[in-house]
């Protein structure tokens, strides 16, 4: 008697590794693609959406998939590496079926797709969908508490008609784990109307971390289908820096309806970014670095470096300034490096320790006397300082990088040109 074809439901799949036959990984899963069919077929799956080494999306077959198993995929190590785009005739299965409001053949009941299950036919290459994993209840707290059921594609109806208002709760769970970058290359290739609910979905500190990742165009589009009010909260849970980037490309109504829905304080240091010209020290710092006063201790500065939400340029050092401890501040004093900070006893002053000799950059610094600055001192973070002294922000060198390579270098990466 044949053994039964494994059944792996696609919640699973989403972001293992896809190696060849030798094991050397080639890349990971994002999504699986499958053409819907007439009548209650089960759909048959086409293929897999990979993303391979140098974050170009290709198509891979499943002709040419010879095992899954394990929380890996095995190929037959033969891969197209041309970029893979969506056909009208094809669907996403981990972005436009998860969260599908669909219902039961037999009552008519509307229930949501939580995961769908794949099989491999017996004796052939050949896979199908064959399974629905859903949950009775139109969403919110009552879908939480509904049944869930695990039935045959036959048994729901409704996959082919436009979905309205779906959610994006089950797709956001496959790709919980993703860096901020990743996930905006998914959302990046969702259609538009699917890349406003998943975020819609996302919490606003999430949803920001990702904002900035993502090319200007899908920017203004995700702000732009945002209520306003959840729009400055978006803005606020940004970078400065970013947020001011993202404001730039609005028009000015807009952005100044925004910047009046935000906190005056982040509304202010937004204000200050936009005041100076874009590839100057001031239009490129940002106005959030870790700033200490001079009776502050070592033991005070690592406390503050060890922040999880600052990036590793900004808690490559402290700058030491008289109070205000907020930018624009008072006399700036200096910087300590994190490396002096370890080699120092935690009772030490930072006032002791502080490097006065490293020359500020003034905010008018154009981006050539920034990249210089920062190259020439061999430093990942540079002060910007005015006139009278006060410390108002800090170039990070992320930042000149994202500014030294094309306008475009998002979309181009994400959209994996020929030279990817």
């Amino acid at each position: 008697m044949a053994a039964v074809a494994p059944r792996v439901f696609v919640s699973h799949l989403a972001g293992v590794p896809v190696f060849d036959p030798n094991g050397d990984q080639v890349g990971r899963v994002r999504d699986l693609v499958a053409m819907l069919r007439v009548g209650r077929r089960p759909p048959r799956l086409l293929g897999l959406v990979v993303e391979v080494i140098s974050r170009r999306r290709i198509f891979l077959p499943m002709t040419r998939v010879t095992g899954i198993e394990s929380g890996q995929v095995i190929t037959t190590g033969v891969l197209n590496v041309r970029r893979f785009e969506q056909r009208p005739t094809e669907r996403l299965v981990l972005g436009e079926l998860l969260d599908r409001r669909v219902r039961l053949v037999e009552s008519g009941e509307e229930v949501t797709v939580l995961d769908v299950a794949i099989q491999q036919l017996p004796a052939r290459r050949d896979w199908e969908i064959d399974k629905v994993f859903v949950r009775k209840g139109k969403g919110g707290a009552l879908r939480r508490r509904g049944e869930t059921l695990t039935l045959e594609w036959s048994a729901v109806t409704g996959f082919s008609l436009e979905e309205h208002g779906q959610g994006a709760e089950s797709l956001l769970a496959t790709f919980e784990q993703l860096r901020p970058a990743d996930l905006a290359n998914v959302l990046h290739h969702l259609s538009p109307k699917r890349r406003a609910e998943v975020a819609a979905a996302l919490d606003d500190d999430r949803l920001a971390d990702v904002l900035e990742e993502l090319p200007d165009d899908d920017q203004v589009e995700i702000l732009g289908k945002l209520k306003e009010e959840r729009a400055a909260d978006v803005l606020e849970a940004m970078d400065p820096d970013d947020a001011a980037d993202l404001l730039s490309e609005l028009p000015e109504e807009d952005k100044e309806r925004l910047l009046a829905l935000m906190r005056p304080d982040d509304a202010a240091d937004v204000r200050r970014l936009l005041s100076y010209e874009e590839r100057t020290a001031g239009g490129l710092m940002t106005t959030e670095p870790i700033v200490l006063r001079p009776d502050s201790t070592v033991a005070d500065a690592l406390a503050r470096v060890r922040q999880q939400d600052l990036s590793p340029a900004l808690a490559a050092q402290v700058y030491v300034c008289r109070p205000p401890d907020e930018t624009p501040t008072g006399k700036y004093l200096g910087t300590v490096h994190f490396q002096r900070l370890l080699r120092d006893p935690p009772f030490t002053l930072v006032s002791s320790i502080v490097d006065s000799d490293l020359p500020p950059l003034p905010p008018g610094a154009p981006l050539r006397a920034v990249t210089q600055h920062l190259a020439a001192y061999n430093m990942v973070a540079a002060p910007v300082v005015d006139e009278s002294g006060s410390l108002l922000g800090v170039v990070t060198v992320d930042d000149v990088l994202d500014h030294l390579l094309p306008d475009d270098w998002r979309e181009t990466e994400f959209e994996e040109s020929a030279h990817g």
